[in-house]
Order: structure tokens, then sequence, then C-alpha cells
């Protein structure tokens, strides 16, 4: 498949007037040369040379023989940020603005007093858990103990908090009971869907 153009090419590509209004003409229904250059306003060969341009920088497609039509997805991909331009998804989350503050380089700097903050971090912390599964305590602490030392204590504000909930379940060997959580609350991420 031909190769879309990006952002930076659409708009060189539209910087010069007879490209534009030859664009426009053919969005508002002209398809052949004849048309687009009377609804455009331009001279027939400059109208050619606009959709030829057109044609070749991939917004349009089609030949002066069968008629012209603007290639919408070319237009949508452009309106899309690159990967490496698009924002953390952090950052275009509700409390991004909060993460940004108390979590940096994947480790949480301090818990916030307020409790609204606080839940925004302790719902970001919740993430590490897959629901359904069920975690052993020395599994629980090793996933928390990566973004704080006091594991103790993040994990005490995600049982208070909801997050996360927690049984005694008999050893395997019968001896003592060992603790076992699992997730109850908090944010799912669900996958973006991808085109195909």
């Amino acid at each position: 498949m031909e190769e879309l153009p990006s952002a930076r090419e659409l708009v060189a590509l539209l910087a010069e007037t007879d490209r534009l209004r030859a664009l426009a003409a053919v969005t508002l229904g002209a398809s052949t040369l004849p048309e687009v250059a009377e609804r455009a306003g331009l001279e027939p060969r400059a109208a050619a040379r606009a959709l030829s341009r057109l044609v070749a920088g991939g917004l349009l497609e089609g030949e002066a023989a069968n008629g012209y039509r603007v290639r919408s997805e070319a237009l949508q991909a452009a309106a899309r940020p690159p990967a490496s331009e698009a924002p953390p998804r952090e950052a275009r989350e509700p409390g991004g603005e909060v993460l940004r503050r108390f979590v940096h380089n994947g480790r949480l700097l301090a818990m916030p007093a307020a409790h609204s903050k606080r839940l925004v971090v302790l719902d970001h912390l919740a993430g590490l858990f897959e629901p359904g599964r069920r975690y052993p305590e020395p599994e629980v602490n090793e996933l928390l103990k990566r973004y704080h030392p006091d594991y103790a204590m993040l994990r005490r504000y995600l049982v208070d908090d909801g997050f996360l909930d927690r049984e005694d379940e008999p050893a395997p060997s019968g001896a003592r009971s060992v603790k076992v959580y699992w997730r109850t609350g908090g944010t799912v991420q669900v996958p973006e869907p991808t085109s195909s």
C-alpha cells in the first residue's frame, strides 16, 4: 500500500494556494480536470499541475481520465500524532498531573497526604496486579518494593482503600496459614484497537 503523507508533508503540500484550491474543489465534489479548474478558479494548466502534485503527495488519488478523489485516510493519519510525539499514557488520563508530581522514574517519591491524590497513586499501583489472580504476600511485597521501600505502607493503603483484598489461606505444607491478596478495585486498562 502507498505510504501516507505525514502531517508535516501534508502542510507543505497545502502551503501552495493552487493546490489548496484544487483540493477544496475535489473535496466539494469536483472530480474531473475541467470541473476542478472551474470550481477552483484556476487555468486548466495550473489545475493539472496542482492535481498532479496532490496525487504524487498522496493526498488525492485518480487521474484526469477517470477523475480524482480525496484520500481521507491520508488526512486521518496526518491528524494523529506519531507515537514518539504522543504524550505518555499517564498524561492523557485523569490524575496524570498527580502521577507526574509523585512518581518519578518508576519510583514513588512520597505518598500524597490528600486522600483524593492518594487514590490516584493507589489506582496506579493497583495496575501492578492482574485482575482475577491471587498473589501470596511475599510477591505483593516484591512488586510494591519496586516503587517504595515501605511496601507494607503501600500494601496497607491498597487494602484499606479497596484496591486489594486479602485472606488467610492454609499453607501447602499445612503448617501456618499464608496471606493471599487479589485485586478488587482500580482502573483496568483496555488495549486500544489496532487497525488492520
